[in-house]
């Protein structure tokens, strides 16, 4: 199993989660795992740091997608910042860009989250 390396930061209105590695099949449950340690209540805004995602299959956007739609039911929202060119065209044909905001960089998501 190829394991991902995650980090987050708690910041007042907003978390961010990084990961760090190809997001797949083989670590969606690990992915899944984090995010309910990290944020138990999707009420609140969360920013994805994919800057050092290289890789996404639709197991990994699957995640996204539920913790996105999670969130938005309990009036919070999930930006995705610094998306690589991989996961960037996953998201343009499966039309994920017209359901979660996309940004070139971290503090450029926080700063959107933050102002929703």
């Amino acid at each position: 199993m190829t394991r991902l390396r995650l980090a987050h930061q708690q910041l007042p209105g907003v978390t961010v989660i990084a990961v760090i590695g190809e997001m797949d099949a083989a670590n969606r449950a690990q992915l899944e795992a984090y995010i309910a340690q990290v944020q138990p209540s999707p009420m609140g805004q969360l920013v994805f740091d994919l800057s050092e995602v290289p890789f996404m299959d639709s197991s990994g956007l699957h995640v996204l997608l539920t913790c996105a739609t999670n969130c938005l039911k309990n009036g919070g929202a999930v930006h995705l910042a610094a998306v690589q060119p991989m996961p960037t065209r996953l998201f343009e044909l499966t039309g994920v860009l017209a359901h979660m905001p996309v940004h070139d960089t971290v503090e450029g998501a926080i700063t959107a989250a933050l102002a929703s």
